[in-house]
């Protein structure tokens, strides 16, 4: 049987609801430290409110309780901590208990959710893989909205999107290869699970990013194996969308590192981690202080091995999965900025050129009846006939929307109706392009 699903339908295997602490794959030490810290921190004394924030059962808190409590590291407080609505037996640390959770503080300062250990991780991400998507002609034509592209361009982007592998878009500025890439995002349109945080070798990686990942209700979720599971999943991960993270000429290679804080000791996990089994686009590639056959180089390995490779403070490296669809976007031409072993491993490369005559009047056409400015014969033969062929006739895609902007821009100024003239045209291209010119200082 076909394992791969049209986006938007879903039928990814959830995580396992752990059935006992063992099936965590964490050590009883490391859950005892973090129950201690998350009570020392937070001071919550129910284990209804231990569950909740530890993403374990009540049972499987409860267990972590009498383990403490045998160590003397924890004390019931008898229902004198009932409330209005709960007569629940209240815990708090004793000195020992306290004295311990500011021991487990100084080596990390991470408390709540219990993470997930990378290689159950691994697992999971093999079951939502981003190559196991097949993305349609009808999806990807949704997801691009208005956009007007040039023909056998669809042909192009969806098998380097269905395939899951690397994309380069190149070709001049202004002509939606940004759009395009958000349009691929949009197309993809499903669900993965995403753990709150992992744990390799002690240390713990934050991963759950609330501005990166975006919150999916589990009861509007179409998933057929939660319904089948009775919305039932591993709590230390949370159901959204696939993850796309978006980058410019900010681009460091620092931010492809773990990002280590000093203070609480912990890992915040780098952008391509946080993007797993979704995009990561990578815009304006040229513009980075770093030269792009330095950012290219980084990922190399992972482009080719599906795998990437991080490094702790410590100088320990480790090999963490890399299921990303990363999307390359740059003005300049793919020989100028890269070497051919670099480009071997960008599996496709798609040119974007900017849009013909008649695809540009369909633009032009489409963005003023979204302003509600009415188009004008006269205005058009000028911009056409007069204005164009000053820059040889080349079109671009942002340039319906600059000039009828400038246009409406000045109506408004003027206290004038919506409208196009030879005039307003005028003036709106002379806002386009800077005449070059000396300055005298």
């Amino acid at each position: 049987m076909n394992d791969q699903t049209p986006a938007g339908h879903t039928r990814i295997q959830p995580p396992p609801l752990p059935a006992s602490l063992a099936e965590t794959g964490l050590s009883m030490t490391m859950m005892r430290d973090i129950l201690l810290k998350t009570m020392f921190r937070m001071s919550m004394n129910h284990i209804s409110e231990l569950s909740r924030v530890l993403c374990l059962s009540f049972a499987q808190v409860q267990l972590l309780i009498d383990d403490a409590r045998g160590e003397h590291l924890i004390e019931a407080m008898g229902t004198m901590q009932a409330t209005a609505t709960s007569s629940e037996m209240g815990f708090q640390l004793t000195d020992g208990g306290r004295t311990r959770a500011q021991q487990a503080l100084a080596i990390s300062e991470y408390y709540g959710a219990m993470p997930v250990p990378l290689d159950i991780y691994a697992e999971q991400v093999r079951r939502q893989s981003i190559r196991k998507l097949k993305v349609t002609r009808e999806q990807l034509v949704s997801a691009m909205g208005d956009l007007i592209l040039p023909e056998g361009l669809l042909a192009d982007l969806g098998p380097a999107v269905t395939s899951g592998r690397s994309i380069l878009m190149y070709g001049p500025p202004g002509n939606g290869k940004s759009s395009i890439s958000n349009g691929i995002r949009d197309a993809l349109g499903d669900f993965i699970y995403v753990p709150r945080a992992i744990v390799h070798s002690g240390q713990i990686l934050a991963v759950y990013d609330p501005i990166v990942h975006r919150l999916v209700p589990v009861e509007q979720s179409s998933s057929t194996a939660l319904r089948v599971t009775g919305l039932r999943f591993d709590p230390r991960y949370v159901l959204c969308e696939r993850p796309t993270v978006i980058t410019g000429g900010e681009l460091k290679l620092e931010m492809l590192e773990l990002k280590y804080n000093p203070v609480s000791k912990t890992y915040q996990a780098p952008l391509q981690f946080k993007a797993m089994g979704g995009v990561f686009i990578v815009d304006d590639l040229g513009r980075q202080e770093e030269p792009p056959q330095a950012l290219v180089n980084r990922w190399i390995v992972p482009l080719e091995m599906n795998y990437d490779i991080l490094t702790l403070v410590s100088g320990e490296k480790f090999v963490v999965p890399f299921d990303t669809l990363v999307i390359f976007s740059t003005n300049f031409h793919p020989n100028e900025i890269f070497d051919q072993a670099a480009l071997r491993r960008i599996f496709f490369k798609i040119k974007i050129d900017g849009p013909n005559q008649a695809d540009f009047l369909k633009i032009f056409a489409l963005v003023a009846r979204k302003r509600r400015i009415p188009l004008n014969e006269d205005a058009l033969i000028h911009l056409l006939q007069v204005k164009y062929p000053t820059i040889n006739n080349i079109y671009s895609n942002y340039q319906p929307v600059f000039l009828i902007d400038q246009m409406i821009a000045m109506c408004e100024f003027e206290g004038k109706p919506y409208h196009m003239s030879p005039a307003l045209i005028d003036r709106a291209w002379s806002n386009m392009f800077v005449e070059d010119a000396v300055i005298v200082r």
